[in-house]
């Protein structure tokens, strides 16, 4: 299973939910961010690859299909996470853990 995490800068949430879930047997996980200053900008390529496009706030959903549409292949999840945590902080993969477990299990 693909898995792309997507914030703006691809600094903090995105590579901490990458990190995360690539430890996990039979799960891809990429990081990207929608700014294009992002140390990993958001590709065509990236969205295409991905089963889920799991975005941390609603403006990167909108960025995500505004950009993308024509290139999306699998969902596209709206996690509501704020940008106010900072990398692999355990409060936010405990949030991570909360809201991605449920659309994972729902493939399996």
């Amino acid at each position: 299973m693909n898995l792309l995490f997507v914030c703006s800068q691809n600094r903090l949430r995105s590579p901490t939910a990458e990190h995360h879930f690539s430890l996990e047997e039979g799960v891809e996980a990429l990081s990207a961010g929608t700014n294009a200053s992002s140390d990993v900008p958001l590709s065509g390529d990236l969205v295409g690859w991905a089963d889920f496009v799991f975005c941390m706030e609603r403006i990167h959903v909108r960025k995500v299909r505004e950009r993308f549409g024509r290139s999306l292949r699998g969902r596209v999840v709206c996690l509501d996470i704020p940008d106010r945590y900072g990398y692999m902080q355990p409060e936010l993969v405990a949030l991570l853990e909360r809201k991605v477990r449920p659309h994972l299990r729902r493939t399996q």
